[in-house]
């Protein structure tokens, strides 16, 4: 077992992260970091656990799924209720962000179809779409699409 331990500054650092979000974790019961005088140090399993946070938000879980399978962890030995859990919350993250993707898609579509009526619309008038653009981008305040 690794008996190393970190100061909140270490982690912060390593997963360039702010001591201040990690302390954030503390307050929701993700992480209990043990005490030397007023000073918060962190061993091995605190390190592994803001893994799994860290892991779990850039997934876009939400931080009651990540305590809820870290909790499971040390609840349930055999981890078969974790890893259901991690299933679970995967397959509703999964339908999240296929629905996520179809909106975008969908959106996607119709900005190429505004797109191709101005262009159309730019040609009628016997004017380049494009020569359009970088006049109107040289124009407006703050460049579009820059």
């Amino acid at each position: 077992m690794n008996d190393k331990l970190y100061s909140i500054t270490e982690l912060a650092d390593e997963f360039d992260i702010t001591p201040r979000a990690i302390r954030f974790y503390e307050t929701k019961g993700l992480l209990s970091p043990q005490r030397a005088g007023a000073t918060r140090v962190y061993n091995y399993r605190d390190r592994a656990r803001l893994v799994l946070i860290l892991r779990g938000k850039r997934l876009g879980f939400t931080l009651e799924d990540i305590k809820e399978y870290i909790d499971l962890y040390d609840a349930d030995r055999s981890h078969a209720e974790q890893l259901a859990h991690l299933m679970l919350v995967g397959r509703k993250r999964i339908t999240e962000l296929e629905q996520q993707l179809d909106d975008v898609q969908t959106t996607l579509g119709e900005l190429r179809k505004i797109e191709s009526e101005a262009a159309d619309a730019l040609r009628k008038r016997g004017l380049d779409p494009e020569e359009s653009v970088r006049e109107i981008s040289k124009k407006l305040p703050t460049k579009v699409g820059a």
